[in-house]
């Protein structure tokens, strides 16, 4: 039970301490009772002081406390007044002693001990440990040590506890009723106060057995003593004596107060009431006192004295009583202790002796069971040794007599064997004798059949025949041959010499022997292989005369094998076999010539970069050595370094003088430093500070720490500034330096000593032959490392370009695969070689509409395969709708497949694709079509001699034919203003005379291209021009005589010659009028009108000549098809697209562009160059629409158009950019006019260059969102092509080629369809204003209302393909028709 009250220490100790002090109640152990008895229960109640404020004053509030303390307790005032103030004065005055006092319960013996100490002259507080045990012991409690007692260590032992000094508290061992005792002393301080860290005491409450061993046990199977102990190093006394002791059956009411006090241990006490309760005492007290003090103050001094001399005499008994009891209670434990433990010790052994005794007589009786059981376990098994014995015998014996069994078998084996060996040899004997006796029989057998047949034929004369009469496919044959009978008759020697299947597989030449047969005949034995189907031979002497049956040849049919077709078919797969292996030993003899070629190049180039680095490093040396000599210690009254002298490891410091240079304004100074002439580049930069010490306005850098300074190694020099440290590197020989207004990129004023920077020497810095033979090194590994940069990257720029290309074609064939499905297509679409094939046709489309039957009539290889036609074929409904079907054996040969329909199988109608036919090219064949010979005679080819589209179309139309596997050769007039840096290996060929005048021809590439150019000693084409003179009628009609008259006088026999426009259409009616009867009737002409405007009569004459004709779009051939040069032609006049070429137009591998692009960065790259393209023409660099037009300024191209969209663009706060110039002189002022008013009102948005500039051409079509071509008429049109193929979007007059190419956004979804196309641009129909306002307000507003779908429009443009790939397939189909046709 604990009970904790605060009080204050008294006034005499002359200060009042915030630490709490502790009075500790404690019983009396059970030799210190004052009745002596042992029943008796002792309790410690525990007060902690309370606030008290004075000795003189306040004694009666002390009286009052210990009034409510007694009553709390249940002790009387008037039986204990004496003790109390005894107590109190030992407490409050210092007593060094506890003065006890005892008083006997009513109710049962119970015996209070109030120790007390009050040594405030000690500052130091006791310190207390407050570690826990391991046990449960109440907080506040540690025992100092302790002695277990023989019940305490059983205790121990029983719950596996060994050497724990735990000590056990009441509840612990004798459950509710019982009470922990706890009694501190200090060896130096008996009875004192024990203050805990905490500020607070508690009370220990423990019981302690008084009685014997026996009675413990009763009560609770446990004892638990601890031994008083005195001494030790510290002198600290831990003692706990313990009782147990059964509850009495009534309690009184002092014994319920107690436990009622133990209970508050399981609560937290109530503090505030406690301090409520003793304030309202204080407070009722000093209200009696104020009155009472005077009469009671001499009283209470007296009473005080009296009392304090009483309690030092009853201290000093009291103190002398303790120590006897203390040493009679330590006495009688130890004793007790003692005794139990002998007792126990020999309770224990004698258990052990037993204990022991019992396990001797429990290991003999089993020793003796394991001994019986061992005996028994050892007699069985001899017994079952020997029954194991007894076997091991009769397995003996049986094996004995198996090996005399096996003795009689082998011996009788082998007789067996001899006899059978015997027999054996004999039964072979008799075989071999019986096969001899066959073959014997066979030879004569065959001999008298082969003495009849031979007998037979030359009696019939023939003089030839085979054994067997039969020839079957691998097997052997014996051919017979009479020289009597032959043209050998008198030739020593025969020889076979043949080939089988038509002389076509695996020639054979064997000599003849001599038979025995009569009548001269000659035999030899052949061989005939699995895929023979005839034999083809004749006879001969070894040297020239042959015996050919009369120049027929001999033959003998093979039966069971191939036939002719099959055999076709295999000689097919082998020729497929053999090319394949050539194709793979062609590719790895080009791949190792690829490869020797890369290891020449790659030495060749690292010769060249060491000559290039050896030169690099000479000029920088030179370059150094001048360095050396601008290189100065200061510069007077500009900048200097401190100390003059310096060296390595030295400090220097560099000043400037601000006031002498160009920035003697500037607010802020830097200096921006390197090294060895700025190798590297900037390598430090600092601000610096004015400098107070100088005169002038001098500065230098500084961070405030004067570690502002140029620090000078051996071999690093480091500068610090502005506390940053810039190390300067290995081998810096000179410092290089400017001083700005900022830091770098942000300064505007720069002293740079007039564009010589500043230079300073490092002292002993000076490079050697070493480090210039490593500059030398390092230049040569950079030159490597940037020229293999510098290849990969070119090369993984070409890997990409073909792949794209390859993309690009590919997707071009299938669409051209696909553009007649509406009338024909086949399944699989890319027909294989060796394959079936099914054509699908839809005569609803055609003029076999309505027909009840359809015949399909098939060939291969441009109708001149070896089968030849097959046979016609009906045609089956199909599943979907009106289309009919049916199927095709694709032979291995075959690289085209061709077809027509009839009505009939005997004809009738036709659909023959207005006699062009329907070919679909077929895949993975063995045969290649042979390539054609085409020669183009032009007046124009780009990029050498180009002034409109035709140049293009020349150019870019043959080396997309050429590309395609045929011959190509260009003729041209050899203009004085040809741009000859672009022809390749231009050298003279020869010279022939025509017309008496003679023609030099010089021979060149151009973009890949042959080249023959023509230059006559007339002077025609030496006018610095190509058009534009008075006599170019006469002028190219010579050029068209002399150009055939070199292809004839050349041996040239082209398939096609291909003329363009009037200044060539002279070729087609003198070709026919003169040279198809001298050799060149081969020749098939295709005349081509680019522009019907120009020499319509020599036009309309060549329509009448040329076998095939052709204009650049569709839509422009039905435009002209009622001109009277076109009309009475129109059956041989067909429509082709033009393109262009790819290699030039293509924005990935333009050089004139700021960055390459492709459909998959078209915004980035457009606005790059867009960039570019304002930053040229000095235009507002701003996100503004952009509109270009680029065009010859004609009336044909709707110049009227082109002003007003000018106009219109400004209006919608666009940009204008315009390249063209004007062939008519008045145009060109006009526009020139235009040009000042518009660079005038306008000079940020608009600009016109009125000329021709190629590069300028390039970066306006990538720059430019949309391409403006708003021509009155237009046969094709390159602009808008060439502008989708750089993602611009064309806003175009709905005309000729135009309206081929350009599909409206917003009206032609359904046409675009129609031919596997998306919509791609803007487009109008009336030639005013008001229709392009349409178009191009349209397009505008898309720009600024609809960016994303905007740029989703250029990447669909882009991917778009106007290259040659379809347009020259359709140009190939019209060679081959050109050829077919009479």
């Amino acid at each position: 039970m604990e009970m904790s009250v605060q009080l204050q220490r008294p006034l005499h100790c002359k200060t009042v301490f915030a630490d709490r002090g502790c009075l500790k109640f404690k019983p009396f152990t059970q030799s210190l009772l004052p009745l002596g008895g042992a029943s008796a229960g002792y309790q410690v109640i525990s007060v902690s002081l309370f606030e008290f404020c004075a000795v003189d004053s306040e004694f009666m509030i002390i009286f009052k406390f210990l009034l409510s303390l007694c009553n709390t307790i249940g002790l009387s005032l008037s039986e204990s007044n004496a003790y109390f103030w005894v107590l109190l004065s030992a407490s409050f005055l210092g007593f060094e002693r506890s003065l006890v006092w005892r008083k006997e319960s009513k109710t049962g013996l119970v015996a209070f001990c109030i120790n007390s100490s009050a040594d405030f002259s000690r500052k130091r507080q006791r310190k207390i440990s407050t570690a826990r045990p391991r046990s449960s012991s109440r907080k506040g409690f540690m025992p100092r040590s302790s002695i277990g007692t023989s019940n305490q260590k059983r205790g121990q032992k029983n719950t596996g506890v060994k050497g724990d000094s735990y000590t056990p508290t009441a509840s612990e061992i004798s459950g509710d009723n019982k009470k922990s005792l706890d009694v501190n002393i200090d060896a130096e301080e008996e009875g004192a106060v024990i203050f805990s860290q905490e500020k607070k005491s508690e009370v220990d409450i423990t019981d302690e057995t008084a009685g014997e061993a026996s009675e413990l046990a009763l009560l609770n199977d446990k004892f638990d003593a601890t031994e008083i102990y005195q001494g030790g190093e510290n002198g600290n006394i831990s003692v706990i004596e313990e009782e147990l002791l059964k509850p009495q059956k009534e309690e009184n009411s002092e014994i319920r107060e107690i436990e009622n006090v133990q209970d508050s241990e399981r609560k937290p006490v109530d503090y505030e009431k406690i301090n409520e309760t003793i304030k309202e005492t204080i407070i009722d007290t000093d209200d009696k006192m104020t009155g009472e003090a005077s009469q009671t103050e001499l009283a209470m001094e007296e009473n005080l004295r009296k009392q304090v001399e009483a309690s030092q005499l009853l201290k000093l008994e009291l103190e002398a009583n303790k120590r006897k009891q203390q040493e009679e209670a330590s006495r009688l434990l130890k004793l007790e202790m003692e005794a139990n433990r002998r007792k126990q010790e020999e309770e224990a052994s004698r258990k052990l002796k037993l204990e022991m005794e019992a396990n001797r007589h429990k290991e003999d009786e089993e020793a003796s069971r394991l001994k019986l059981e061992l005996e028994v376990r050892i007699r069985e098994q001899e017994e079952a040794a020997k029954i194991l014995l007894a076997e091991m015998e009769a397995i003996s014996k049986q094996e004995e007599a198996s090996r005399l069994l096996n003795l009689e078998m082998e011996e009788s084996l082998r007789k067996q064997e001899e006899a059978s060996r015997l027999l054996k040899f004999e039964l072979e004997a008799t075989i071999e004798a019986s096969r001899k006796l066959k073959l014997e029989m066979e030879t004569n057998i065959r001999r008298q059949e082969l003495e009849r047949i031979a007998e037979e034929n030359f009696s019939q004369g023939i003089k030839l025949f085979v054994y067997p009469s039969v020839v079957k496919p691998d097997q052997d044959i014996e051919i017979f041959f009479n020289r009597r009978l032959s043209t050998l008759v008198n030739e020593p020697d025969v020889l076979i010499m043949g080939a089988f299947n038509d002389w076509r597989w695996k020639s054979f030449q064997v000599r003849l022997n001599k038979t025995h047969i009569k009548n001269d005949w000659w035999s030899c034995s052949l061989y005939i292989p699995r895929e023979a189907y005839k034999v083809d031979f004749v006879f001969f002497n070894g040297k020239s005369v042959y015996d050919n049956n009369d120049g027929n040849d001999f033959l003998i049919p093979v039966d069971g094998g191939m036939d002719a077709l099959a055999f076709d078919d295999f000689l097919l797969e082998e020729k497929r076999k053999e090319l394949e292996n050539l194709a793979q030993e062609q590719a790895e003899r080009e791949r190792q010539a690829e490869e020797h070629r890369k290891m020449e190049e790659e030495k060749a180039a690292n010769e060249a970069d060491k000559v290039k680095a050896r030169e690099e490093t000479e000029r920088q040396r030179e370059k150094f050595q001048q360095l050396i000599k601008k290189a100065v210690r200061s510069l007077h009254n500009v900048w200097r370094i401190e100390p003059n002298e310096f060296q390595s490891k030295d400090l220097v410091r560099l000043y400037y003088n601000k006031s002498s240079s160009p920035l003697s304004q500037a607010k802020e100074l830097w200096i921006h430093g390197g090294h060895n002439n700025w190798k590297g580049g900037i390598s430090f930069s600092e601000q610096l500070v004015p400098s107070d010490s100088d005169d002038g306005d001098w500065w230098y850098a500084d961070d405030g720490s004067n570690t502002n300074v140029l620090y000078c190694n051996i071999s690093w020099y480091v500068l610090i500034y502005d506390g940053a440290v810039v190390v300067v590197p290995d081998q810096a020989f000179v410092l290089d330096w400017v001083f700005a207004d900022g830091p770098p990129h942000k300064a505007i004023v720069y002293d740079n000593n007039h564009k010589q920077d500043y230079h300073a020497i490092v002292p002993k810095g000076m490079p050697d032959e070493q480090y210039w033979a490593d500059e030398e090194q390092l230049m040569f590994r950079k030159l490597q490392e940037e020229r293999r940069l510098r290849e990969e990257a070119i090369r993984a720029k070409a890997e990409k370009t073909a792949r794209m290309r390859a993309e690009t074609k590919e997707r071009t064939l299938k669409g051209f695969l696909l553009s007649q499905k509406h009338i024909v297509y086949t399944e699989p679409l890319d027909v294989q070689a060796g394959n079936i094939a099914t054509v699908f046709y839809n005569p609803a489309n055609t003029n076999l509409n309505g027909k009840p039957e359809v015949w399909f009539r098939c060939s291969f290889n441009r109708w001149t395969h070896r089968q030849g036609p097959l046979p016609p074929q009906k045609m089956l409904p199909a599943e979907n709708g009106t289309h009919v079907k049916t199927s095709v054996k694709v032979p291995l040969d075959a690289y085209m497949m061709d077809f027509v329909f009839s009505e009939r199988e005997d004809g009738g109608d036709f659909d023959n694709k207005y006699g062009m036919d329907y070919h679909i090219p077929v895949f993975g064949g063995i045969s290649k079509e042979p390539p054609m010979h085409i020669v183009h005679i032009a007046a124009e080819m780009a990029p050498i001699a180009k002034v409109g589209g035709l140049g293009d179309v020349v150019t870019s139309l043959s080396r997309a034919v050429q590309d395609l596997n045929h011959n190509v050769d260009i003729i041209l007039p050899n203009y004085d203003c040809l741009n000859n840096n672009l022809v390749k290996d231009k050298q003279y060929h020869k010279n022939y005379f025509w017309g008496g005048t003679e023609i030099k021809v010089y021979h060149g590439k151009v973009e890949g291209l042959s080249v023959y150019f023509l230059e006559p000693q007339n002077g025609h084409f030496s006018v610095g021009c190509v058009y534009g003179r008075g006599n170019d009628g006469e002028r190219f009609g010579f050029f068209c005589h002399a150009a055939l008259e070199f292809l004839h006088q050349n041996g040239f026999h082209p398939d096609i010659i291909h003329c363009h426009d009037w200044t060539s259409a002279p070729v087609a009616w003198l070709y026919k009028d003169h040279y198809t009867q001298y050799g060149l009737s081969k020749a098939r002409i295709v005349f081509t009108i680019h522009n019907l405007e120009f020499g319509a009569p020599l036009i309309g004459k060549a329509m009448a000549n040329a076998d095939k004709a052709t204009t650049v779009s569709p839509t422009y051939s039905r435009e002209v098809a009622g001109h009277s040069a076109i009309a009475p032609h129109l059956h041989k006049f067909h429509g082709i697209l033009n393109g262009i070429d790819p290699d030039i137009w293509d924005p990935y591998n333009d050089k004139f562009l700021p960055v390459p692009y492709t459909a998959e960065n078209v915004v980035e790259g457009k606005r790059a160059a867009k960039e570019a393209l304002q930053q040229r023409l000095g235009l507002k660099r701003a996100d503004l629409p952009l509109v270009g037009i680029i065009t010859r300024l004609t009336h044909q191209k709707g110049i009227h158009l082109i002003k007003h969209a000018i106009w219109r663009t400004l209006e919608r706060g666009g940009e204008v950019v315009l390249l063209g110039s004007a062939p008519d002189p008045r145009i060109q002022h006009d526009f020139e006019n235009l040009a000042n008013d518009l660079h005038s009102s306008h000079h940020d948005r608009a600009r016109l260059c009125l000329k021709y500039d190629e590069p300028l051409s390039h970066l306006i079509y990538a720059g430019s969102d949309f391409i403006l071509v708003p021509s009155i008429f237009e046969p094709c049109g390159l602009t808008q092509l060439t502008a989708m193929r750089y993602g611009s979007i064309p806003v175009v007059r709905k005309t000729g080629g135009l309206y081929d190419t350009v599909y409206d956004v917003d009206h032609d979804k359904d046409r675009a369809q129609a031919q596997g196309l998306l919509p791609n641009g803007f487009g109008f129909d009336g030639a005013d204003a008001g229709g392009v306002d349409y178009a191009l307000n349209r397009a505008i507003s898309a720009w600024y209302e609809g960016r994303d779908w905007f740029d989703s429009l250029c990447k669909t443009v882009m991917e778009q393909d106007w290259s040659w790939n379809r347009p020259a397939l359709d140009y190939l189909e019209l060679y081959h028709s050109a050829r077919k046709s009479t």
